[in-house]
């Protein structure tokens, strides 16, 4: 039935795209780069914002809620039809990642994420120490999900690196996902 519903979604060409992550991740200067917006001026996420965005003739619509620890538990009210996931992962932020890699563990358990393509944006790959591919592979366990179809993307949230990439991939899923054109 959920498929069901997605398909009808989907052929309508609109998606609903859920970004989450640790504080200080980059979700929201991702958000604002992707719609053309000041980067310089961002400040955390209380709650969340809704923008929408005409994309390969998909109407995407990216929810960034934030991702305080205060606040995580939260997120569930924003699982409901759900055809994508983005994970941000501060790829600067070592000493976080048992952290991270509970909470993207927490979520790919949830019962309205099943199905959701899920991507990976590694941010702020343009700071030189920032953790590789493999680095960051290896401490979020990526071998062990086998619930979802997932990707990695390097990214970078100031300068846009690979953010195009990153939708590219989570549009081209849901139609293989999902068969349609």
């Amino acid at each position: 039935m959920l498929s069901i519903l997605r398909k009808a979604r989907l052929k309508d060409k609109e998606m609903r795209i859920l970004m989450l992550g640790l504080d200080n991740a980059g979700k929201t200067t991702i958000v604002k780069r992707i719609m053309n917006e000041d980067v310089n001026t961002v400040s955390p996420t209380l709650g969340f914002i809704i923008k929408t965005i005409d994309f390969q003739g998909y109407k995407l619509n990216i929810w960034d809620v934030g991702g305080q620890k205060t606040i995580r538990s939260y997120w569930r009210n924003y699982f409901e039809k759900t055809d994508a996931l983005i994970w941000v992962v501060d790829a600067t932020d070592r000493l976080r990642m048992g952290d991270c890699r509970s909470e993207l563990r927490g979520l790919l358990l949830e019962e309205r994420l099943s199905g959701a393509s899920l991507l990976i944006f590694l941010n702020k790959t343009d700071i030189p120490g920032c953790m590789s591919d493999d680095e960051v592979h290896q401490k979020l366990e990526l071998n062990q999900i086998s619930t979802h179809r997932w990707i990695i993307v390097r990214c970078s949230a100031m300068t846009g690196e690979n953010l195009e990439k990153g939708l590219a991939w989570v549009v081209q899923d849901a139609r293989d996902r999902l068969f349609l054109y």
